[in-house]
């Protein structure tokens, strides 16, 4: 955390912290009222789009409408369930890109943001069971 931190920063970044589940601004938001019921929306979403650009939380990215964020910053990716919605954190072995990125000899590469989509295991196996059922 950055060194001015507010009473509502730490509350913001508790609450996705506790959350561990890649948290929307709105979920956040719903959490921290629940313990704190006079912070503002506003005063939630701005901190979290302040934190993430200090780097104190990991902005996800916008999937399905909403930013998703993560207390974990350190390089990793994600794995979206386009069954459930859910986002998952996996592990990938891929060699590092930032060096080996063709054609951005005039651009000052920082880092990236690379998110898988398809089916969790609950979801494939839910789909592979639909399909195995006789159409009425």
């Amino acid at each position: 955390m950055e060194k001015r931190t507010t009473i509502q920063r730490r509350l913001i970044y508790d609450a996705v912290k506790e959350l561990n589940i890649h948290a929307t601004a709105e979920q956040v938001y719903e959490y921290v009222r629940e313990k704190h019921p006079s912070i503002s929306r506003a005063t939630v979403y701005r901190n979290l789009n302040q934190m993430a650009k200090a780097g104190e939380l990991l902005n996800v990215g916008n999937f399905y409408g909403s930013t998703h964020y993560d207390h974990r910053c350190h390089e990793h990716y994600h794995f979206i369930c386009e069954g459930c919605r859910w986002i998952f954190d996996i592990s990938v072995n891929i060699p590092l890109m930032n060096d080996k990125t063709e054609g951005a000899d005039d651009f000052e590469i920082k880092g990236h943001n690379l998110s898988f989509y398809g089916l969790c295991r609950e979801c494939k196996s839910t789909e592979a069971t639909l399909r195995r059922q006789p159409h009425e």
